[in-house]
């Protein structure tokens, strides 16, 4: 590999949407405040104590030209991507509520089977909602209900730990999206079973005490979503991309900009980094080390014999969190 390949790849992501749409978080954060002094900005869920662990808040919104090219999909994505983001800060999903507008009875029926099927895949009721049949338009948003006894955060990655990445690689590209889509085709007893278990790791793996910091890996894509991770922690990372899971026929750049329907980054103290491997691995989920965790405030990225920073928070913070 020559070093332009690599400097050309991280400066087509770096200028990528998917990323800049992470930048608008800042913009974001100046005007509402940090909110309370108990819930930090910047997590996947905003975690609220209560009791003797937390309830889990977040929700997601789907653009107009994805829900009307892909109305089903774009429902069961309501479920599955809220359940994923209560699954990386170590939670169970208690309950999901929608807002749907549409421009016809026809369309919403998509949309809203979707959502149907996606929560009844995961084990989360649909308990609520607002729905508009006569929108001039097709869009949607669905919220999510969580808890969790031990959290999983943004926030607690620290300098000599590891980076895991957990990615389920039996998918399939949704095109012409950046969607590799390991969920959707499992709607049976038996790949109902499996997705369920799946989840389970993140928050046996956070009650056991295994990791403290965890993402899903977004629309950001891999890079994007360790530099969130990195940023929130006030750290720096060390990224190989030859260790990063990865399915055979998929080109680099692609990957990398992909947002898997299963995907996660967690950090580990070295010596724990075995047992979280296997329990990924044993449900036959590829799970590898892909970095190291470092007090540099950069993300640096090797591919082969060549490496490059790929973002140097001194210079430049991503959400707005960086010092």
């Amino acid at each position: 590999m020559m070093a332009h390949e690599l400097t050309t790849l991280l400066r087509t992501l770096r200028m990528g949407r998917s990323l800049a749409a992470k930048q608008d978080i800042a913009e974001v954060s100046a005007i509402l405040g940090t909110g309370a002094k108990a819930v930090r900005l910047g997590d996947d869920c905003a975690a609220i104590p209560d009791g003797g662990g937390y309830l889990l808040l977040a929700s997601e919104g789907f653009q107009d030209s994805f829900v009307r090219s892909m109305p089903w999909f774009a429902g069961y994505c309501g479920a599955m991507v809220n359940v994923s983001d209560i699954a990386a800060m170590g939670g169970r999903p208690v309950a999901v509520v929608d807002a749907l507008w549409s421009d016809t009875s026809e369309a919403a029926a998509s949309i809203l089977t979707g959502l149907h099927d996606g929560a009844n895949t995961y084990g989360v009721p649909v308990v609520g909602g607002h729905t508009n049949m006569r929108s001039t338009h097709n869009s949607l948003s669905v919220a999510i209900l969580g808890r969790a006894r031990h959290l999983l955060t943004s926030f607690d990655a620290q300098p000599g730990e590891v980076l895991i990445a957990a990615i389920d690689l039996r998918g399939r590209w949704h095109d012409p999206h950046p969607f590799w889509d390991a969920s959707s085709g499992l709607c049976g007893t038996e790949g109902v079973a499996r997705l369920r278990g799946d989840i389970e790791l993140l928050p046996s793996i956070a009650e056991d005490g295994l990791s403290r910091a965890a993402k899903d890996i977004s629309m950001a894509g891999l890079l994007g979503t360790a530099l969130m991770l990195a940023e929130c922690s006030g750290i720096g990372m060390t990224i190989m991309l030859d260790d990063i899971p990865r399915p055979e026929d998929a080109p680099m750049e692609r990957w990398l900009s992909a947002f898997p329907s299963y995907g996660y980054l967690l950090t580990a103290r070295p010596e724990d980094a075995h047992a979280i491997m296997a329990r990924f691995r044993g449900r036959g989920i590829t799970a590898s080390v892909i970095g190291r965790c470092e007090s540099t405030q950069r993300l640096d990225v090797i591919w082969a014999d060549e490496k490059e920073t790929f973002w140097d928070f001194t210079r430049s913070s991503l959400m707005g969190f960086a010092p």
